[in-house]
């Protein structure tokens, strides 16, 4: 079957674990200027194999249609033909296991639309931000701190990673050395099932707020006049945490109204 709607070749691929990967593609054409935290849709047809590590898809998929889901993207916006994503694998999905099974050199669809108001552009530039995510729902923290730590100095940044087992925390290497190279960045990596080699917190994201460890740690107060804050991931911890903050007077930013708690409507 010609592969009519393909438009871009993969370059690379990185499995952190059997189920979560960075997926770098080329575009054949550049996209235009894009903000940090916007995502993309990106696709493969369903006539294309699946990873051996998933299982039997609920749905299966019609071999002639192109699946398409929307991803944040994870690299910088001066990057206008290479793009990264961050990954994870739904065993009995159709989209993400063919993803998985995709080589340096396969091509794959990216749409030339790039879109979404989870955005830094609307934060004032004199107020801190924290960034809050579980699972793949880093991406577009990523995306920030590669676009704008460096230009953002009077921002105090601090990034919460909310995760299972060490090996669940994406962009750890990453995020670590940007915190130990920026003074104004803060990593607060947390673990609900740590093992016994793990130092860090081993608390859950609403603990954290509620035991300040963003003052201790980073400077930063929980107010809205001061402070903004992101949210991508579980939509259980979204929902949890959106309740936590609304008692602090934080209402979500809108299109039509802005507001100081920003929330990603899909997890990436």
């Amino acid at each position: 079957m010609e592969k009519s709607q393909y438009n871009a070749t993969v370059v690379g691929k990185i499995l952190l674990t059997p189920d979560i990967m960075t997926l770098r593609v080329d575009t054949d054409e550049p996209r235009n200027e894009f903000n940090a935290g916007q995502y993309t849709v990106i696709g493969l047809y369903g006539s294309e194999e699946r990873s051996p590590n998933s299982i039997p898809e609920t749905d299966p998929a019609d071999p002639e249609k192109l699946l398409q889901r929307p991803y944040s993207i994870a690299s910088a916006t001066g990057q206008l033909q290479q793009f990264e994503f961050y990954i994870s694998q739904v065993k009995s999905g159709q989209l993400t296991p063919r993803l998985f099974n995709l080589e340096p050199g396969d091509r794959i669809f990216v749409s030339k639309r790039i879109v979404g108001v989870f955005t830094l552009a609307d934060t004032p530039e004199n107020q801190d931000i924290v960034m809050i995510a579980t699972g793949t729902g880093m991406a577009p923290y990523i995306s920030f701190l590669r676009s704008y730590l460096i230009s953002r100095p009077e921002s105090n940044m601090a990034v919460i990673q909310g995760a299972a087992k060490q090996w669940d925390l994406g962009y750890y290497s990453e995020l670590s050395f940007l915190e130990n190279t920026f003074k104004n960045l803060f990593y607060i990596p947390t673990l609900t099932d740590a093992d016994k080699t793990w130092t860090g917190h081993q608390l859950w994201i609403e603990q954290i707020l509620e035991k300040n460890v963003l003052k201790d740690e980073a400077g930063i107060e929980i107010d809205p006049d001061k402070t903004h804050f992101f949210l991508c991931g579980n939509p259980k911890m979204v929902d949890n945490v959106s309740e936590w903050l609304a008692q602090k007077g934080y209402t979500k930013h809108t299109r039509r109204e802005a507001g100081a708690l920003h929330v990603e409507e899909f997890w990436s």
